[in-house]
């Protein structure tokens, strides 16, 4: 979600200046751009839902009033009120200087129980056929290493070990590194890719930009790392930016919205009806490596949950129906439930017992 933070002066009292501290703040602790366009988008709220009253004048009672307003009245998931928490203890933590204390009288938003949307093995083929080139590849990767859609179009081209089969997903969720796997079936597909992304890399180079965002400012300590090859996107947006100001010219990776539409259509071209999403992918990954036999600890691993419970909640979808358990109808000795000649015709009962008790 693209929010736009305003700043026009007579909008808010102290707002350019501590909005600015706010970007600023997320800024240096390399925060996405999408992370700070929703943090700005909540601190607002907040202001405005107490009247305009700079953040230094309020404290608990008030954060835990926006809070529950958000849970009570607006009805918000329990994921955007979490967001919305995380907005305005970075705020007060970075920018205002001192921690939130205890919150523990706030209503919070009910998390609903929801089971993971799962596709068959056929399914996953059906949408991937609807898939080309690095649309493609990305969709196969979240389904065959179990990334996140972010985690894929953030890779850099370092992260890619060829001879070792794996992938380094860095800063994953949870700030955490991890290791997953390189599925030999994409090893060529990727290496066809990358020389392509090389030769844009180049021609950028002998334009005079190909310099990328480096992260945990390393472009101060490496001056020459950010036009570096290895640093590169693996999967580049496919227009520069332009900074109009600047005139500075250079590469980000791909806009995640761009592969959200594309799936999504291809979701419809296959004819699927489950709400199947980019996630769905990394669902199918760890629901599948399940079915195959796989222990949960291997697969916690490979999705980086930090608690296996967290991973435990794709034994509630394993295939053959509720629990994994087959039914007994469909074990291998029970053909004769399926032969129609030999099934009851239920259908004929309230005939014959019309009237009757």
């Amino acid at each position: 979600m693209t929010i736009k933070c305003p700043s026009d002066k007579s909008e808010m009292d102290h707002k350019p200046k501590l909005m600015d501290r706010l970007r600023e703040a997320l800024c240096s602790r390399h925060y996405s751009r999408r992370t700070e366009q929703t943090y700005c988008h909540w601190v607002k709220r907040f202001i405005f839902f107490h009247k305009v009253r700079h953040p230094a004048e309020m404290a608990e009672p008030e954060i835990n009033d926006f809070l529950t307003h958000l849970a009570v009245k607006e009805k918000v998931s329990a994921s955007t009120q979490n967001q919305a928490l995380s907005a305005l203890l970075f705020l007060y933590r970075h920018v205002i200087g001192r921690e939130v204390g205890d919150l523990g009288k706030v209503i919070r938003a009910r998390k609903p129980t929801r089971l993971p949307v799962v596709m068959t093995r056929d399914e996953v083929k059906a949408v991937l056929s609807n898939l080309s080139e690095d649309k493609w590849l990305i969709a196969s990767l979240m389904y065959g290493a179990g990334l996140r859609l972010m985690e894929c179009l953030r890779l850099r081209v370092q992260d890619i070990d060829f001879s070792r089969n794996e992938i380094l997903v860095r800063d994953g969720k949870g700030a955490k590194d991890r290791i997953t796997m390189l599925p030999e079936l994409l090893k060529k597909p990727l290496q066809d890719h990358l020389r392509k992304v090389k030769a844009i890399h180049e021609k950028d180079l002998a334009e005079g930009w190909g310099r990328v965002q480096m992260p945990d400012a390393l472009d101060r300590k490496y001056p020459n790392a950010p036009a570096d090859w290895r640093w590169q996107w693996v999967f580049p947006q496919e227009n520069r930016w332009k900074n109009t100001k600047t005139t500075e010219e250079g590469r980000h990776h791909m806009d995640e919205s761009i592969m959200q539409r594309t799936v999504k259509e291809a979701v419809t071209s296959s004819g699927i009806t489950k709400r199947a999403s980019c996630h769905t992918f990394r669902h199918s990954f760890a629901t599948h490596l399940l079915e195959s036999g796989y222990d949960i600890r291997t697969i916690q691993e490979l999705l980086g949950h930090k608690d296996v419970k967290t991973t435990m909640i794709y034994t509630h979808v394993l295939n053959y129906g509720p629990k994994g358990v087959r039914s007994p109808i469909d074990e291998p000795k029970a053909g004769s439930y399926t032969d129609q000649s030999k099934t009851p015709a239920f259908h004929n009962n309230s005939a014959q017992h019309k009237g009757g008790k």
